[in-house]
């Protein structure tokens, strides 16, 4: 999709996009959402970006991890105005790059190649904005345009728990970095918009796999068995209107089921049942006192139901906790592209996001970057196989991040 109109550009910062090059990164993100690669398998998308911005003059390194790379813009020297260089601590526009292992269900020429694997989180759309943001601020650089070093982040797996930012971290992508940006689709906000918000602005996300087992029987006589489904069942209702109990309800913690499986006939009491969910949380010390409460939640329940139970309680990953002064900057670019109006306040989601690795080492910010095509009332979610965007979210994404790199 495309949007149409053109939105009035402030004409005296630099960094906007030529048509050429708007038509060129719809392009890329088309060809990306064509070809979406799970995470840590992103070597086509990896070697695509490598290429591209090798054209422009730029020395992108592939992370130690095999996908996703990192490119850096301006030295840091300590001498402003040298073409090529600038000063202090660089500015990191991170994107990530991962698709997700769903169908795609569009009917559009661009649609997913590759069954069962879609680009339905709209990371291609992140990937595209910072590489667009790269490509601008390459050629300001050289025109000695650019106040301050910036490094692009194209990083790996986000996706898979506990995310590929904690890997990049190792791999020392922060080395240098003062600061970090980020945007994430947002289909409830207007393409030519962003939300933004202080504070926490994701939740945290954990993974639960729960196994339970106790001597099966007849269902002709549940006295002398385990009842498995009904207590597996029981752990399904009572575990997360337990946890609902022992924390403050402002921490928003709350255990979601995705998966419960137990039996093969319908009159055989099984030995076993699994579920699997996630543990949601809006507050980061509510979610450092998630295992215990849901272990010991767990624990009582299943034992009142006479079954062993097996936790395998898998840590995610951290609020995303938007610094002040970040929010600040994003505020300040995006008033001095489209206005102030075109900023609104945004509210804290129950999605994990592991951009809130880097957050634990620099401070930074995430933008909710509006993909909504103006004037719709309703918007198709994210994760879904027939979630796309109006591609002119990605003029507004490179032209925020260029101005957050400029002001």
């Amino acid at each position: 999709m495309s949007h149409t109109a053109d939105d009035p550009l402030a004409p005296a910062l630099p960094g906007t996009l030529p048509a050429e090059l708007r038509a060129e990164l719809v392009a890329f993100r088309r060809d990306l959402h064509m070809h979406p690669e799970l995470g840590n398998q992103e070597f086509r998308t990896t070697a695509a970006l490598k290429d591209r911005l090798e054209r422009a003059g730029l020395r992108p390194r592939v992370l130690a991890t095999g996908t996703g790379l990192v490119c850096d813009i301006g030295t840091v020297d300590g001498t402003p105005g040298t073409p090529g260089s600038a000063a202090g601590e660089r500015l990191a526009l991170r994107a990530d790059i991962d698709a997700l292992p769903i169908p795609d269900t569009k009917t559009v020429d661009y649609a997913s190649t590759v069954p069962g694997r879609a680009h339905a989180c709209g990371h291609d759309v992140h990937t595209t904005v910072v590489l667009g943001a790269g490509l601008v601020l390459a050629e300001l650089a050289r025109q000695g345009r650019l106040p301050r070093p910036v490094r692009l982040l194209f990083q790996p797996a986000e996706e898979v728990l506990p995310g590929g930012a904690a890997e990049a971290v190792e791999c020392g992508v922060l080395d240098g970095v003062g600061q970090i940006l980020a945007v994430h689709c947002d289909p409830r906000v207007d393409a030519g918009r962003i939300g933004l918000r202080t504070g926490p602005i994701t939740s945290a996300c954990d993974r639960l796999e729960v196994t339970l087992e106790g001597p099966g029987g007849h269902t002709a006589r549940p006295h002398l068995t385990t009842d498995m489904v009904t207590a597996a069942a029981r752990v399904a209702v009572d575990v997360p209107a337990l946890i609902a109990r022992r924390v403050d309800a402002r921490a928003g913690l709350a255990v979601t089921w995705g998966r419960l499986e137990s039996g093969h006939a319908c009159n055989v009491i099984p030995q076993r049942a699994a579920l699997s969910g996630t543990v949601r949380c809006l507050d980061l010390h509510a979610w450092r006192q998630a295992p215990d409460l849901v272990h010991a939640a767990i624990d009582e329940v299943a034992t009142l139901h006479g079954a062993k139970s097996q936790i395998d309680y898998v840590r995610g990953v951290p609020p995303v906790v938007n610094e002040v002064d970040s929010v600040q900057l994003l505020h300040d670019a995006m008033a001095a592209r489209r206005g102030t109006a075109s900023v609104e306040d945004t509210e804290q989601s129950l999605g994990g996001e592991d951009f809130s690795w880097y957050l634990e080492h620099v401070p930074g910010a995430m933008a909710r970057l509006g993909v909504r095509p103006p004037g719709e009332l309703s918007s198709l979610d994210l994760h879904r196989g027939d979630f796309d965007v109006d591609e002119h979210a990605i003029t507004v994404g490179v032209e925020l991040f260029t101005a957050a790199a400029l002001l």
